[in-house]
């Protein structure tokens, strides 16, 4: 795993775009959503999967998170990008899912399963805060895909960066 002070892989890949408008797949770079401010990356291993479907609504259940549009989210699976609108419409998330569908992104962030219950190149469950320059300021990643992230640890980390009160 990448870790704080490090810089953030950029990327550009394919998502479901959360207001559910407009293209039915829109093309996302880190580096241009950063202009706005940091961002908020959200590793998964699958769309529909009950332990990620936990982490992606709790993700979205944070009071903090709607409250300051500085901060995009991002999730971040191997699925695809219908697969992604179709579960994130059923979740009501509200942010981009995107499609690593080759593992690159898990692999730059080096946190990619080389294989997990017989599917390749699957991310392994991570929570990255990149500031505006890049920089990685917070990095949590575990192998046991039922552990859930410490939210409360990210957003001491987008405090640190004064966007959250």
């Amino acid at each position: 795993m990448i870790e704080p002070g490090a810089t953030a892989p950029d990327f550009e890949l394919p998502g479901a775009d959360p207001s559910g408008e407009g293209k039915a797949v829109t093309d996302y770079r880190l580096s241009d959503t950063l202009r706005n401010g940091p961002t908020l990356i959200n590793l998964y291993l699958f769309d529909f999967h009950p332990g990620c479907t936990e982490n992606l609504c709790d993700l979205h259940d944070l009071e903090w998170f709607d409250l300051n549009e500085s901060v995009t989210a991002f999730g971040i699976s191997s699925d695809g990008s219908f697969s992604h609108r179709a579960f994130s419409n059923q979740e009501q998330l509200g942010y981009a899912l995107l499609s690593d569908t080759d593992g690159s992104v898990a692999e730059s962030y080096d946190v990619l399963y080389d294989e997990f219950e017989g599917h390749s190149r699957i991310a392994k469950r991570s929570v990255f805060v990149v500031d505006s320059d890049r920089t990685v300021r917070y990095a949590w990643s575990t192998d046991d895909p039922s552990q859930q992230p410490n939210w409360t640890a990210v957003e001491e980390a987008l405090r640190n960066l004064g966007v959250i009160a």
